[in-house]
């Protein structure tokens, strides 16, 4: 297959970008959080992008949204994203995923307006990618991989108390089959997804893309430290039996421990009890989350947070006990279809670059269901994401479109010749 720029227009795809985020974003930032009347506003305006296009839109039984191009072939090529936000987010993650997703097929569209392309290409809008109102992300992608359990889920409740399966049922998907999703895959040959880098990395090397590697395995775990509550005026310090001296020993640790890895370990969450000024804190509560791309390293720290509570613990004369909250192993990314995106993205930004991800996305999940996957990132100004400053320079994002469609064209033909 000849590569033939023309009728790519990655202007077009910024001007939707700025469309979609006057639509549904405020002062505060973007509001598309899942399955809320502006997230169902957001797949709407996704539709009406797609309207003439001779495409087919379907929701499967888990509320991922599917736009198809028939192609030659029954066999897919995948583009994936998710338009969902968390609160106050930014105005590009997950969405220009979609958007970029958009311009390629109208791309491929006007290439070919009496031909069908070799094989078919689906964009997929993952449902609720960031888990931000019930707290588990990836529910439509690890539906439609078969990784999630319905009655692990249907009870989680938001802010308002209202049960995750209530909230399902209310846009239609009902969550004991959200697992028939699976057959959305049954014909797909590759997956890729473009997302923003939500880091520093590239800005930090002055480079406007990378190749992701895969993305980090994750241990999730609440540790409890119970000690004795006591006066603070009263107790002697060498008496106290402090909870939070563990905990905070043990959060000075995991720094180390993760420079020593070369992992990252954050504690993102410290409750005390009693929690008053003047009593000493019996009990402590704090949540562990550990990440690393190799899953021994990951293990390793995950062995030495354990040993270093331990330790913390008897100088401090308090227990600790550990409950594992979601783990999730490493995910390696295709290396035949990281090599093509390393290409891809030299041919359009003269330079490219190898990294993992931190983050967890729907590729993911893709990936643990067999299906070879790729990611490529796009520059995030300051590294922030996940609030109104994210942003990328637009010349960037132009950038993103158009690596974007030569991976998608690649991909065709990497498809061709494994099924020749």
């Amino acid at each position: 297959m000849t590569y033939d720029p023309s009728g790519l227009d990655p202007q077009r795809t910024i001007r939707d970008l700025k469309e979609l985020r006057a639509l549904t974003g405020d002062e505060n930032g973007a509001q598309r959080v899942a399955f809320t009347d502006t997230w169902i506003a957001a797949r709407k305006f996704m539709r009406e992008k797609l309207a003439d296009l001779p495409i087919k839109v379907q929701v499967d039984e888990a509320g991922n949204q599917w736009a198809t191009l028939p192609g030659k072939s029954d066999d897919a090529l995948l583009i994936g994203g998710h338009i969902d936000s968390v609160p106050n987010g930014g105005w590009l993650d997950g969405c220009l995923n979609l958007l970029a997703g958009i311009e390629v097929l109208r791309h491929i569209a006007s290439l070919a307006p009496a031909a069908r392309p070799p094989f078919t290409i689906r964009l997929v809008d993952w449902a609720d990618e960031e888990g931000a109102r019930f707290g588990r992300s990836l529910f439509g992608s690890s539906s439609t991989s078969g990784h999630m359990n319905p009655d692990d889920l249907r009870d989680l409740k938001d802010k308002d108390g209202i049960r995750l399966q209530d909230a399902l049922e209310r846009v239609g998907i009902n969550i004991d089959r959200a697992l028939d999703a699976k057959s959305q895959l049954q014909d797909a040959k590759a997956y890729l997804e473009l997302h923003i880098e939500q880091g520093p990395v590239l800005e930090s090397k002055n480079l406007a893309m990378g190749t992701v590697l895969g993305t980090y395995g994750v241990e999730r775990h609440s540790i409890r430290f119970v000690g004795q509550a006591a006066h603070a005026g009263s107790t002697p310090m060498h008496m106290r039996r402090d909870a939070l001296a563990a905990a905070a020993r043990l959060e000075l640790e995991i720094r180390e421990i993760a420079i020593r890895n070369g992992g990252v370990c954050t504690m993102g969450r410290v409750d005390t009890k009693p929690g008053i000024v003047t009593s000493v804190v019996e009990t402590c509560d704090c949540l562990l989350d550990q990440r690393h791309l190799d899953a021994g390293a990951l293990a390793t720290m995950l062995r030495e947070a354990k040993e270093a509570s331990e330790k913390f613990a008897q100088q401090e004369s308090v227990s600790a006990a550990w409950t594992r909250l979601w783990q999730i192993e490493p995910i390696l990314f295709h290396e035949e279809l990281r090599t093509l995106t390393n290409e891809a993205i030299q041919e359009v930004t003269g330079a490219s670059f190898r990294l993992p991800s931190g983050p967890l996305h729907d590729a993911a999940e893709v990936a643990r269901a067999g299906v070879p996957t790729v990611m490529l990132f796009v520059q995030s100004l300051r590294g922030l994401s996940h609030t109104k400053l994210e942003d990328t320079k637009e010349e960037h994002l132009a950038l993103s479109v158009e690596a974007l469609d030569r991976l998608a064209y690649k991909a065709m033909e990497w498809i061709q010749q494994r099924t020749k």
